[in-house]
């Protein structure tokens, strides 16, 4: 094994960084632009009639759809840019925060549509219940582009559905993102419906510029970035495998190498969407860490058999063409603004950690790695030489968790997590903490880390649970 040495591009560490400034300004752009957009429609909304409009039942479930139809048409695209991978979006926010404001405004679209759908049947049949399967069925069939929009309710309810906790629970991971594309198929039936029952969306060219360029946005960042830019880095790169080997029982390292790898531009603690051409499962992208810094010449993931996919990857063979998008993720040197490291994981979750470990610019004793497992350790060679090379601190601790509400094993004397943590690494508060494992256990290290004085801004999380 080589020698690993400090990364001579990552220079000292200084108080907020341009990047961390940079990136709190996009959030809080992509804010306010959300904001902005569902303050104009309302205010369309309400130029149209509005409230003015509501003379009875009728009138005002009517007037109450048309909102929130426009208010969740709104969220809809906000929805697809979040998941777009648009670079300026995920380094500003990371996958983990955009996966749950992906979350919450798609369920919120969703309410929201559902919603119009149902008020304004009610409303155009006068108020009455009882008439109001007849105007569904006369909206559907006898409305230009209804039949359409009908068929991406439809879509999204199936997505909607299966992205329950509970229903995702026993769901196989590649069943569930087979199904969660019928969000795009969904957003995109009911377009014609809005152009052209939509009096509201195209009254004024005003109204049709921006909606038209939402639209427009939305659809070009997804063919941009989801489909055009993956294509032009898998015929650059040509990567593939050269080999796999066992880290531990049910836990694989894959090498690979390829072209002009430097211009992937990936850096240590991101992951990359995987899908390997020479095994079942090919169509379906995986979210894999990688396990070393990136040098330019080659690439070292970490995967652990979590479904029928992953479990396959243990029969890769050298030479296989692999696919990839990416690199994703905000769990990075980017990302830091302390001098002093705190690198908390567990299982597989070590496998970022340690190409931070490996990719970071620290000074002896400034960064500190904690490895929660069950059996053994993940790289402990190779991260046993970072102690003895680079004087990281290297604390492990076996077992399993104590209690549900603990990130701990079983502690000889036992103490609270904080104490336990301060006790570990007494100056934590003068610490940036990266924490990857599973969410309930992420979120445990995240709380412990606050109350033991760390700002919340110099925590960054990211699980591997889907």
């Amino acid at each position: 094994m080589t020698a690993l040495t400090p990364r001579a591009t990552l220079p000292p560490v200084a108080a907020r960084p341009a990047a961390a400034v940079r990136a709190e300004a996009v959030r809080t752009a992509a804010g306010t632009a959300l904001a902005g957009a569902l303050g104009l429609v309302a205010l369309w909304w309400l130029r149209d009639g509005g409230l003015g409009s509501i003379v009875d039942l009728g009138s005002a479930l009517t007037a109450l759809g048309r909102l929130s139809g426009l208010a969740g048409s709104v969220l809809l695209l906000a929805q697809v840019l979040l998941m777009a991978r648009l670079p300026v979006l995920e380094r500003a926010f990371g996958q983990d925060r955009l996966a749950a404001l992906h979350r919450t405004v798609g369920f919120t679209s969703f309410s929201l549509v559902l919603g119009h759908v149902l008020t304004v049947t009610w409303g155009y049949a006068a108020g009455s219940l009882a008439a109001t399967p007849a105007m569904l069925w006369t909206l559907t069939w006898d409305y230009p582009g209804m039949l359409l929009a009908a068929a991406g309710l439809l879509c999204l309810v199936l997505v909607v559905v299966t992205s329950v906790r509970a229903a995702r629970r026993r769901l196989r991971y590649e069943s569930w993102h087979l199904l969660h594309l019928y969000a795009y198929l969904g957003v995109g039936l009911a377009l014609p419906h809005q152009l052209w029952t939509g009096e509201q969306l195209t009254g004024s060219p005003a109204r049709t510029v921006f909606w038209w360029t939402a639209w427009g946005a939305a659809a070009g960042a997804v063919l941009g970035w989801r489909v055009l830019l993956p294509l032009a880095v898998n015929l650059r790169h040509r990567l593939r495998v050269t080999s796999v080997v066992a880290e531990a029982p049910g836990v694989w390292s894959v090498y690979l190498t390829g072209r002009r790898l430097e211009r992937l531009r990936a850096e240590p603690g991101q992951f990359l969407l995987w899908r390997f051409l020479d095994a079942p499962g090919r169509s379906r992208a995986h979210p894999y860490s990688l396990s070393a810094a990136p040098d330019g010449r080659s690439l070292r993931i970490t995967v652990a058999a979590a479904g029928d996919d992953s479990r396959r990857v243990a029969a890769l063979a050298p030479g296989g063409r692999v696919l990839v998008e990416g690199p994703y993720g905000r769990l990075t040197p980017r990302a830091r603004e302390a001098r002093k490291v705190a690198l908390i994981g567990a299982g597989v979750g070590m496998a970022p950690l340690r190409a931070l470990a490996e990719g970071m610019s620290f000074a002896p004793g400034e960064a500190v790695y904690v490895e929660r497992y069950r059996s053994a350790p993940l790289f402990a060679a190779e991260v046993d030489l970072l102690a003895r090379e680079r004087g990281l601190r290297v604390l492990r601790l076996p077992g399993a968790r104590r209690t549900a509400d603990s990130w701990l094993p079983a502690l000889a004397r036992p103490v609270d997590d904080v104490t336990a943590l301060r006790a570990w690494v007494p100056d934590i508060a003068e610490h940036d903490v990266y924490v990857c494992g599973p969410p309930g256990w992420s979120a445990l290290v995240r709380a412990t880390a606050v109350a033991a004085g760390v700002p919340d801004r110099r925590i960054h999380v990211e699980d591997f649970g889907w």
